[in-house]
């Protein structure tokens, strides 16, 4: 088996939790896929009936995961009260901070 061969199956066998967020709208979405370039095109392009409300979107955090269900755990915690707190507290403050004056 070739290197390249094994990293491709690496890649295409994992699983993406992510988080966007909608500067104009200021608010998050958090999901899961084993395609993440293809999930942001679809969330971009108004494809989904909640995202299409709050275009354009913008990747704030991903998590890679060997398993859907390992993905599918953390999308779920991140979905929680403390997981939502965590993304606005601290993912989208670091975000602020790194913006320029």
């Amino acid at each position: 088996m070739s290197g390249i061969f094994v990293l491709n199956v690496l890649l295409f066998n994992m699983f993406i939790t992510y988080v966007l967020y909608s500067l104009s709208f200021d608010k998050i979405y958090i999901g899961q896929t084993n395609n993440f370039e293809r999930r942001l095109v679809e969330h971009n392009s108004g494809n989904h009936r909640y995202t299409k409300r709050y275009i354009p979107w913008q990747i704030i955090h991903t998590e890679k995961f060997n398993t859907r269900a390992e993905a599918m755990k953390r999308e779920k915690k991140l979905k929680s009260h403390q997981g939502r707190k965590y993304i606005r507290e601290v993912l989208l403050n670091v975000r602020v901070r790194q913006l320029p004056d």
